[in-house]
């Protein structure tokens, strides 16, 4: 590790050797692994987040190595796995599959209707069950030789794998989830692992003692019962009550320190882009007006730090195929992996 530290001058231009932001690491001397999952077979508004992996990678190279929270933060190693083809061309086919489906459903026909979709939507399952699986794998390798794990989507379907895998590793921990959606659905559209189901399955794993959604402006009646009736076990700080307190005179800073003092020391990242202001990431999935800013978000994850907080991983989903929206999803894998490096020293 060190002689890739001594070697690497962090001021030269960034060279494009395959790896984020162009660091001199491979897997075996970096300490924190990301793996990209371009999947997004189930998105029901807008494709091509399944690329959002490869925007961010591109991005990554124009960005400066300098952080202000933590300005040695990459010399901690820093190992993007490549983006794996198989996977990217499976996403293709079987997206045109989901959309039969969701099109049969925006209908009002049953998918046993003729032709029967029902074979489709269980093979749409399999495919998803079969990505969850690699990243366990993968995760849990990665985790037992003492490395930390980042995911990048894809839609937000995509870290289950890995939530999975830190559930054999850690016995109480919780997730602070940046998010315009709950993600509460059971199944949506019958999708068992639809982008918009994350969490719901995530609160099937019992080692997640706490889930605390903040930006959340776009929500169905059941999700918000499944809030109300969770006994704390999920907090909701809607986006228009976040702004309401902030129109009153509370100060974000309070208000993040509020919101971190419901999570348990160890604490899981999944930043859903949309959750932002979608000017900030207009391509993604799905879009909703309102959101927060990038310093607002950066501000929640500094006193998650400064509150002795321990964060154990993080995931980057969501972000839309365009150069822009790459921009700021690869400043934000950035500032989480430094962050998270911070917190465990």
């Amino acid at each position: 590790m060190n002689d890739f530290i001594e070697n690497y001058n962090p001021n030269s231009v960034a060279e494009k050797n395959g790896n984020f932001m162009g660091l001199p690491f491979n897997y075996d001397s970096a300490n924190l692994i990301i793996f990209p999952i371009p999947w997004e077979v189930t998105v029901s508004y807008r494709a091509g987040t399944a690329n959002g992996p490869q925007r961010i990678l591109d991005a990554s190279l124009q960005i400066d190595l300098f952080d202000f929270d933590h300005p040695d933060g990459w010399k901690q190693g820093i190992f993007m796995v490549e983006i794996p083809q198989e996977m990217i061309e499976k996403n293709n086919y079987y997206r045109q599959q989901a959309a039969r489906i969701i099109e049969r459903q925006a209908e009002g026909k049953s998918l046993t209707d003729s032709p029967d979709l029902t074979p489709v939507l269980e093979a749409i399952n399999q495919a998803g069950e079969q990505v969850n699986h690699w990243l366990f794998t993968q995760s849990q390798a990665a985790l037992n030789q003492g490395k930390r794990v980042a995911v990048i989507g894809g839609d937000h379907s995509s870290p289950l794998g890995y939530f999975q895998a830190l559930a054999n590793q850690y016995d109480d921990w919780g997730i602070l989830h940046i998010d315009a959606h709950a993600d509460l659905r059971n199944a949506y559209e019958g999708f068992e692992f639809s982008h918009a189901s994350i969490m719901f399955n995530a609160i099937k794993i019992p080692q997640i003692s706490k889930l605390v959604q903040v930006g959340v402006r776009d929500i169905c009646h059941d999700e918000v019962q499944i809030i109300n009736q969770s006994n704390n076990r999920i907090i909701g700080y809607y986006d228009s009550a976040i702004k309401q307190q902030l129109y009153a005179g509370k100060t974000w800073l309070d208000l993040c320190r509020e919101i971190i003092s419901h999570l348990p020391e160890k604490v899981y990242i999944s930043y859903d882009i949309d959750g932002l202001d979608p000017k900030l990431c207009p391509n993604t999935g799905t879009p909703v007006p309102g959101g927060l800013e990038l310093e607002q978000v950066y501000c929640l994850f500094r006193e998650l730090v400064n509150s002795g907080r321990k964060i154990i991983g993080f995931d980057v989903c969501e972000v839309g195929d365009a150069e822009w929206d790459g921009n700021v999803g690869a400043r934000t894998v950035y500032k989480i992996a430094n962050l998270l490096d911070l917190s465990q020293k």
